[in-house]
């Protein structure tokens, strides 16, 4: 199944590289990223598409025990 991720990050060296892996490491697969700085100017607004067969609600926990990951929203894509 299809999800879309709706992230808030922090301006860190890494902070990507930290939620592709947590998203790779919990069984998804990373389709799709967009990105853009919002206006604070120390943060990040992600939308990641990715796709797997587990449960969404254990990627999304762990998404946001990250330090650099202030909010995290999952949809399932249409």
């Amino acid at each position: 199944m299809r999800y879309r991720l709706d992230l808030t990050l922090r301006q860190a060296e890494g902070a990507l590289s930290r939620v592709l892996g947590t998203a790779e490491r919990r069984g998804f697969r990373p389709l799709a990223v967009e990105g853009e700085a919002r206006a604070e100017g120390d943060r990040w607004h992600l939308q990641m598409t990715v796709e797997g067969e587990r449960a969404v609600d254990a990627l999304q926990q762990q998404l946001a025990k990250l330090y650099d990951c202030l909010d995290v929203q999952v949809q399932p894509c249409n």
